[in-house]
Parts: C-alpha cells; sequence; structure tokens
C-alpha cells in the first residue's frame, strides 16, 4: 500500500468527520467500487463484505438484473409523484403482494418509515374496524427491538443510545420482555390495537424466539382482535432461507414490514404489505409520500419480488447459513462462547474477556472481512446471498485467526 492511498483514505475519513454528522461510528473503511459480495476502497484493497449494509443488499452489490432495471427506468421516468399512476406501481405491488399472500401494498421509502406507517394503519383500523375508543390504542411491542430511530420508535426502544434526550415520548405503547409469551398476553386487552415484533430480533444480535412464542402470539392476537405486525425489514426477502422468517414459525401476521433488501441495494424502497381489511381504512389525505412507489423504486422493486418468485436466493441462503453455523459452531469454547443463526444470519458472542465486537471487526478489516459489532461483544454475519461458499469459509476462518491473535495479545 502506497504512501499516497494511505493519504487519500485519511483525506476522506477526515473529511467526513469534519462535515458530516456523527451519527455513526463507521470502521476506518472508504468503499469506492463494489461488485457481488466483494467491495474495494479508495487504496483498492478488496473486502468480502460480510454485512450486506444490513440486509439491504442480499443479492449482492450492482446485481445485474437489479441494475439493468434501474438504467431502463432512469431512461423512461423517476418521479411524478402519487398525484398520477405510473405504469411500473401496477407490477410491482400486485406482484409484491401476491409474493406476501395479501391483497394490498403501501409502498414507502425507508424501513423505519414504513414501521411508522405500520403503526398508523394499526391505529386507524383499530378506531374504523375493532371499536377502539378514539385516542385510547395500544401497540404492544417487545424489549430488544430495533424498529428504526423516528421519534414515535425510540419512544418504545429500551435502547439508551438510540432513546436518551430525545423526549418527551410518544404514548401509546407498551413494552413486554420479547419471548416472554405470558407477558404478552398480560399486556394485550381490548384496546390493544397491534402487537408489533421482529420475528427474529436483529440489531440485538439476531435473537431467535423461543419455541412457540410467535404461534402464542398469533393465538393471543387472535382471541384479542388485534393485528400481528412482522417487522421483516431485516429478517425478510431470502436472508433466513426462507421469503418471510415468519416461515419459520409456521405463523401468518395481519401485516408485513418491509424495506432493506426491497430496494435491491440500489435505493430505498419499504411496504407495508396487509390485506383488504387492514389497508382499507386509509383514504386520500390520510397518509402518503411524495417519493413512495415512484418510477425507479417500483421497476427495481418488481426486479427484486421476481428474484424472489423463483425462490433460488432463499434456498442460497438456506443452504449456505448450514455451512456457515456448522463452521461457526467449531468456534464455540475457542473464543466464541455462542452462536445464534436462521438462514445466512448470524450472532455471533465473542468472549468479553478477549475484548469488544468493535475491536474484532477492526482486526477483521485488516484481514479482508467486514462485519458490523453490536452490543458489546457480539458481531453480525450477514454476507449477500451471492457469497460462495469458498468465501465463506474463509471469512470463518479469518475471524479464527483474529480471536486467536486477540487472545494471544490478552495472554502476553
Amino acid at each position: 500500500m502506497t504512501a499516497a492511498r494511505e493519504a487519500r483514505s485519511a483525506e476522506h475519513i477526515a473529511l467526513a468527520d469534519a462535515h458530516a454528522a456523527h451519527n455513526y461510528s463507521p470502521l476506518p473503511v472508504v468503499v469506492a467500487e463494489a461488485e457481488g459480495a466483494w467491495v474495494t476502497d479508495v487504496e483498492g484493497r478488496r473486502y468480502l463484505d460480510c454485512l450486506a449494509a444490513y440486509s439491504a443488499v442480499n443479492f449482492g452489490h450492482r446485481h445485474p438484473e437489479l441494475v439493468a432495471a434501474a438504467k431502463a427506468q432512469l431512461d423512461r421516468v423517476t418521479l411524478v409523484s402519487r398525484a398520477f399512476h405510473s405504469d411500473r406501481l401496477a407490477p410491482f405491488v400486485t406482484e409484491l403482494a401476491a409474493l406476501a399472500g395479501k391483497d394490498k401494498v403501501l409502498p414507502m421509502n425507508t424501513g423505519a418509515e414504513a414501521v411508522e406507517s405500520g403503526i398508523k394503519v394499526a391505529r386507524k383500523w383499530a378506531y374504523e374496524v375493532k371499536g377502539v375508543p378514539q385516542d385510547a390504542a395500544n401497540v404492544v411491542v417487545a424489549g430488544g427491538n430495533f424498529h428504526g430511530r423516528t421519534i414515535s420508535i425510540v419512544s418504545f426502544s429500551d435502547d439508551p443510545a438510540a432513546r436518551t434526550g430525545f423526549g418527551p415520548y410518544t404514548p401509546g405503547f407498551r413494552r413486554v420482555p420479547y419471548g416472554d409469551a405470558a407477558a404478552l398476553g398480560a399486556a394485550i386487552d381490548a384496546d390493544t390495537a397491534a402487537v408489533l415484533l421482529e420475528p427474529v430480533q436483529g440489531e440485538a444480535g439476531v435473537v431467535i424466539p423461543p419455541a412457540g412464542y410467535l404461534q402464542a402470539a398469533r393465538a393471543l392476537c387472535d382471541r384479542a382482535g388485534a393485528l400481528l405486525v412482522a417487522d421483516e425489514v431485516q429478517s425478510g426477502l431470502a436472508r433466513t432461507g426462507r421469503t418471510f422468517a415468519c416461515q419459520h414459525f409456521g405463523v401468518v401476521p395481519d401485516v408485513y414490514l418491509l424495506g432493506k433488501a426491497l430496494g435491491g441495494g440500489i435505493l430505498p424502497v419499504s411496504a407495508v404489505v396487509a390485506d383488504d381489511e387492514v389497508l382499507n381504512v386509509l383514504h386520500p389525505g390520510e397518509h402518503g409520500s411524495t417519493f413512495g412507489g415512484n418510477p425507479l423504486a417500483s421497476a427495481v422493486g418488481l426486479a427484486v419480488v421476481r428474484l424472489l418468485a423463483t425462490g433460488y436466493y432463499q434456498e442460497r441462503a438456506a443452504a449456505l447459513g448450514a455451512r456457515m453455523r456448522e463452521r461457526l459452531d467449531a468456534l464455540v469454547g475457542h473464543g466464541v462462547v455462542g452462536v445464534r443463526s436462521l438462514g445466512l444470519w448470524a450472532g455471533v458472542d465473542i468472549d468479553p474477556r478477549l475484548g469488544t465486537g468493535k475491536e474484532v471487526c477492526l482486526r477483521l478489516a485488516e484481514r479482508g472481512v467486514l462485519a458490523k459489532d453490536t452490543h458489546g461483544s457480539t458481531i453480525r454475519l450477514a454476507p449477500p446471498l451471492v457469497v460462495e461458499p469458498h468465501e465463506l469459509d474463509w471469512a470463518v476462518e479469518q475471524l479464527r485467526v483474529v480471536i486467536d491473535e486477540v487472545g494471544r495479545a490478552r495472554a502476553s
């Protein structure tokens, strides 16, 4: 690596630190190009991407079919607002609804926007369909959740970093421990509009629910006449080896919240997907977005849905996920104290005596693997679903080497 290249990287980082708000703590890698499962920095060094932009790049960087759809649409029309129809919206929402087994799609932009929209829809449904007294509706959520960082969403977060300093908070939410069906049942009452859950908690460290939990949530919602809303922004769209993580548990929610991979790693695309009974509570002027369902987003989203309809990426995530889990399990007791995974998505708990998750991720980056820490000594692995088996093996081997290095450094 030449001094000139090192200076170029340092200059980018210094300018970003000086002029970009410090709402992230990124690794010192400045990406300039990407393709498939690999990215290249401004110094020309390649890295295996084992984060996939928090599952937004499920189909790999610059997937040729998705890029082609975007380029073709750029030559036609990109934005007309929802004041008019576009010829891309109808096929997008029709095929996405069919993929989810629902009637309707409310297209939005970011994942947090989908969650906010889902909450609004659930409250409106509670008043107009369930008959809850006006302004009395409550939404039950789970501890350890991550649904975004808007004011309403952080109001029911228990993450101090996301919540502290942003009050006063939005009322109307009840938080109970994730995985505790009894606590969930105790929190639901006649005024409950919805239960909002991640079928697998991503930011918490890929936390898998205990056996029977999601089925119990479904039954409790049915009994109380409340909606079960599944936030599949990270877990959905093939990441776990199924189109939706809920399918692993035999549960069909009333509402799917989708995002991240729905935009193919090209632009923000999100959606609330539900049946007519739920989404028909919205009327013109009550909710909207200038960019929601725009022609460019719809063209890319449609291409994503068609990739998913083949089932290829779900099968690949399941097979590669089993391979990754086998290799990660071999590290347990050797610097790793726990592994949780579903499909090609894993939370790896590093022995805290060896260091923090960020320290491990920094050392991984030095060895050409990009991953990200969450909550102390836990790191997440979520490579693009196009990663090759030998690349996956190599990434886990780099983790083993890093853990050995850290262990030796601590012992000396």
